[in-house]
């Protein structure tokens, strides 16, 4: 495998370049990193952060799961949907 295919065949297999890839993964785990820390801080002081933990899931899989299938969808679906 040439290392060429190594950074772009996993980006291609879900339509984005690598650096539309780089940018959204890094988006993705900064938020993740931040959701963390409120996690942690909510786990400490049960009276902050009371929600930001399930809404940053929740965010995440709408961003990364339920568009991303939308963004693959045949064309002829689009129409009837």
């Amino acid at each position: 495998m040439s290392l060429k295919t190594l950074f772009t065949e996993h980006p291609a297999s879900v339509d984005e370049t690598y650096g539309e890839h780089l940018a959204m993964a890094s988006g993705f785990g900064i938020r993740m990193i931040l959701g963390g820390c409120a996690c942690l801080l909510h786990g400490i002081f049960p009276f902050l952060f009371v929600k930001t933990g399930s809404a940053q899931i929740r965010s995440l899989h709408e961003r990364m799961v339920e568009n991303r299938r939308t963004k693959q969808m045949p064309a002829i679906l689009d129409f009837v949907i």
